[in-house]
């Protein structure tokens, strides 16, 4: 590790050695709040990038890991986890079930579980990249991975 990491994405990195994940965290020379800013700082295509969306799901926050190719379909995600609504959170929303900010959610790395769903789509690359922590940081893993140590159920979510 060249670059001391934000306090968010040392606790990201400890909750990815301790379910075994082994990716290392990336700090990026910019910050990345898209997917798009993100491949294009490593190099990959937009799809491969692991978008970590936390939404209220009638009142309890869920957790979307989708490429970064999608958009979430609200009505799809509701249906999928049995509830009568889904809508995008507000940041202090998605701060207090997370302690990450909007643009660096990391699948793990919560002070508490969080519901998961991981977009099916992310299973055609071998090399996904998601957020660590923070907005200028990322990890490398794969889509069974994410499965693996987020406890996610795979879904379509488009």
């Amino acid at each position: 590790m060249s670059q001391k990491l934000p306090e968010n994405a040392v606790v990201v990195e400890n909750a990815l050695r301790e379910r075994g994940a082994r990716g290392e965290i990336v700090v990026l020379p910019e910050k990345a709040p898209t997917a798009a800013a993100a491949a294009a700082q490593l190099g990959c295509e937009v799809g491969a990038i692991a978008n970590s969306l936390i939404f209220d799901a009638d009142g309890a926050p869920l957790l979307v890991l989708t490429s970064g190719a999608h958009r979430v379909d609200v009505e799809l995600i509701a249906r999928t986890v049995g509830v009568q609504q889904v809508r995008r959170a507000t940041p202090e929303f998605v701060r207090a079930a997370t302690g990450q900010p909007i643009g660096g959610v990391a699948p793990v790395g919560h002070p508490a579980p969080v519901r998961t769903l991981v977009d099916t789509w992310l299973g055609k690359h071998e090399v996904v990249w998601a957020a660590g922590g923070h907005p200028s940081t990322v990890f490398p893993t794969s889509f069974d991975e994410l499965v693996r140590i987020t406890g996610g159920t795979p879904a379509d979510v488009e």
